[in-house]
């Protein structure tokens, strides 16, 4: 496994031209998970102790973080992220901050999960960054307040234990805890600033609420399903096509490269356990002009099992949401969309309900997990 670079010390001060000119990142192997802490799963950054010049909600902002040197408020720099006031010492004769002193806030995950890698992003914090971060988890059920989080009885598991960044960088640090999360706690050490956070992992949804639901879309990502392969990522993530709602613009779907040959395009995904298909929705919105010309769908029981298409290649309009109801139901636990010859859909929707099986499983996993 290719070793994770780290970034330490400050960057050069701002001179003009390009902000991530000189940005420092890397290709971190765990970014192919989902993003728990997605806005559009229903993540929040929910408290913080202290947000002086930068509010904590800019933490899980989707896009990159932007910079305009010209723009300053009443209270200093306005800056596109997280950022505390300067701590300082208890007395004229010891002025600097303890080791102890942090800065903190809450995240709750779009979706509960098991972490596979974080991303502490300090974009254009060049000067201004923490010395240190560090990570802890939590799983506590339903919809805890700040208040019950900060509790005595709540127990933290560290996920990245205290560890030095660099300014305007993107700090990835993978874990290789295996429990289910529902919250984070994320420490900057002494104070500073914080672009962006970014929470690669899997999902892992809650069997009792997956079995009152009944027929509910097994492919979703918030039920747990997963992008596990696809033909080509030039223009969106595959994971797009599983995210919750439709889509709302062009690129908030999934969208291949023109194609100069005979092949096709394809995604494969991980239902959220063994399922029994009934019906499916493939969407085009947002694709008018490059949407897929054709589309069909396929299901897999088992690793090993042999792909059966359930929908035959079947023509798509630009910007429509194509429903289907199958002839008769199909059990797996994988599935594949193939599009003709190239182009993209939004979504693709496939309802049914769990397998006594699949329901075993997927219960099996949630204890073994903490859930």
């Amino acid at each position: 496994m290719t070793a994770i670079p780290g970034f330490t010390g400050d960057a050069n001060p701002y001179g003009g031209g390009d902000p991530y000119a000189d940005y420092r990142t890397a290709d971190f192997p765990f970014t192919q998970y989902a993003n728990l802490a997605d806005r559009r799963l229903g993540a929040g950054v929910i408290a913080a102790n202290d947000e002086f010049f930068a509010q904590r909600e800019n933490l899980l902002v989707p896009e990159r973080a932007e910079f305009d040197p010209e723009h300053f408020g009443h209270k200093g720099k306005i800056m596109d992220g997280w950022e505390t006031r300067r701590r300082r010492g208890a007395s004229a004769e010891h002025p600097w901050p303890t080791a102890e002193d942090h800065d903190w806030a809450l995240v709750r995950l779009g979706a509960p999960g098991v972490v596979r890698g974080i991303v502490v992003d300090t974009a254009h914090f060049r000067g201004n960054y923490p010395q240190a971060v560090s990570v802890e988890g939590t799983c506590v059920p339903g919809s805890p307040s700040p208040e019950e989080l900060l509790g005595d009885d709540v127990k933290w598991t560290t996920l990245v234990p205290r560890t030095p960044v660099g300014g305007h960088a993107a700090n990835g640090f993978p874990v290789a805890v295996e429990q289910r999360f529902t919250h984070l706690r994320v420490n900057q050490h002494p104070d500073g600033g914080i672009a962006r956070l970014r929470v690669h992992g899997e999902v892992v949804p809650d069997p009792v609420w997956l079995d009152v639901l009944g027929t509910f879309d097994v492919v979703a990502l918030e039920n747990g399903g997963q992008v596990e392969d696809a033909s080509d990522l030039f223009y969106s993530p595959a994971t797009n096509t599983i995210q919750p709602g439709r889509s709302r613009k062009m690129d908030d779907g999934w969208e291949t490269r023109r194609r100069r040959d005979r092949g096709h395009d394809w995604i494969r995904y991980r239902l959220a356990a063994q399922s029994r298909i009934r019906a499916l929705e493939i969407d085009t919105a947002y694709l008018k002009g490059n949407s897929a010309g054709w589309a069909s769908v396929s299901v897999r029981d088992g690793e090993d099992g042999e792909w059966r298409e359930v929908l035959p290649r079947t023509r798509l309009q630009p910007d429509t949401n194509h429903r289907f109801v199958l002839p008769a139901p199909a059990v797996g636990t994988h599935a594949r969309v193939d599009i003709f010859p190239d182009g993209g859909i939004s979504r693709l929707r496939l309802f049914g309900s769990l397998t006594e099986d699949g329901a075993r499983r997927l219960a099996a996993r949630h204890q073994e997990l903490g859930g």
